[in-house]
């Protein structure tokens, strides 16, 4: 009875929040399964040395890579990798998102949970909050930021009229067009024309790994013109072909997850954090504030590097399902 009283109550909290939609039934799928390997794991130093949970994960053009928060505050941070790979200092951006600003924008008591992180050919950043289902854009070289009048009626019945810590998880940018994740309950990929802020189409994928929480989308990243998602229920990332919609390849984490040995209160996924490079996949951990090992007291978030096993560059790295 016990056990199942925490599977029910599992099932409709999940720490952050329900998931009601297992996918369904995957038949006749045949894209290639990778297994990923950490390569490097990096501890993510606070400047406060204060919790960190890490929700987002982007690389420039210039090559630096940036994380934020969804606790404290909402700016943006530099990932400053420290000799060795093994730690790494985040620096914030003090110009973009700033706390008052947004107070600006919305000067009701809640707080803001800002998630992702994206940027546009101009150079200017983007996130998504997910309580007020907004699209926050800033320009760096002015520090202006502003909501984008968006117009969501179209696809607002997947919105959870509850539950609004289950919605705008991540976000990427790529031709012309903003890709927005609307996490779990209804899980669903919206496509917003960027030069008129509308609303042109929403799509699901799924995995064929299975998961008894259901989909939870927990960040989208736009590299070499696909749109990379990451299933935090289901420990892959999926590589999407955003024109045809369908999945190209799937990459599965769950053993690297497990081996980085995070306690969690609920059988949930910690990555929030996703970046696609040349050579690798990129990954960093929400923990919620929660401690690596059982007597433990390390709460820094991690970032894994995972070298890329379809294009060859992991002989480690297991092919599966091809």
């Amino acid at each position: 009875m016990l056990r199942a009283i925490f599977l029910l109550a599992a099932t409709l909290s999940l720490g952050s929040g329900c998931a009601t939609n297992p996918a369904p039934p995957q038949t006749g799928l045949s894209w290639p399964h990778y297994r990923l390997l950490a390569e490097q794991t990096t501890r993510l130093n606070s400047p406060q040395k204060d919790r960190f949970d890490a929700s987002g994960l982007l690389i420039t053009p210039a090559g630096e890579m940036l994380t934020m928060r969804n606790n404290h505050d909402s700016l943006l941070y530099r990932i400053e990798f420290l000799p060795g790979g093994a730690e790494a200092r985040l620096v914030p951006l003090e110009g973009c998102f700033a706390t008052a600003r947004l107070k600006e924008l919305d000067p009701s008591p809640h707080e803001f949970d800002c998630e992702g992180i994206a940027q546009d050919p101009q150079g200017r950043y983007y996130m998504c909050e997910e309580r007020r289902r907004w699209i926050l854009r800033c320009d760096p070289k002015t520090g202006q930021t502003e909501r984008l009048p968006i117009d969501w009626s179209s696809v607002q019945d997947y919105f959870n009229k509850i539950d609004r810590n289950a919605s705008f998880e991540g976000i990427a940018i790529g031709n012309g067009k903003l890709y927005v994740a609307n996490e779990r309950n209804d899980p669903v990929i919206i496509v917003v024309d960027l030069a008129s802020w509308r609303v042109k189409r929403h799509f699901t994928v799924y995995p064929t790994k299975s998961s008894f929480f259901g989909t939870h989308y927990s960040d989208l990243c736009w590299a070499e013109n696909k749109l990379w998602v990451l299933c935090r229920q289901h420990r892959v990332v999926l590589e999407v072909n955003p024109d045809t919609r369908k999945v190209i390849a799937e990459f599965d984490y769950g053993d690297l997850e497990e081996s980085l040995g995070y306690r969690t209160n609920l059988p949930v996924g910690i990555m929030e954090g996703l970046a696609i490079d040349a050579t690798s996949i990129w990954l960093v951990t929400d923990n919620n504030g929660l401690p690596r090992g059982r007597t433990g007291h390390d709460i820094r978030p991690t970032l894994v590097r995972c070298a890329r096993p379809d294009l060859g560059h992991d002989s480690k790295a297991n092919s599966k399902g091809k």
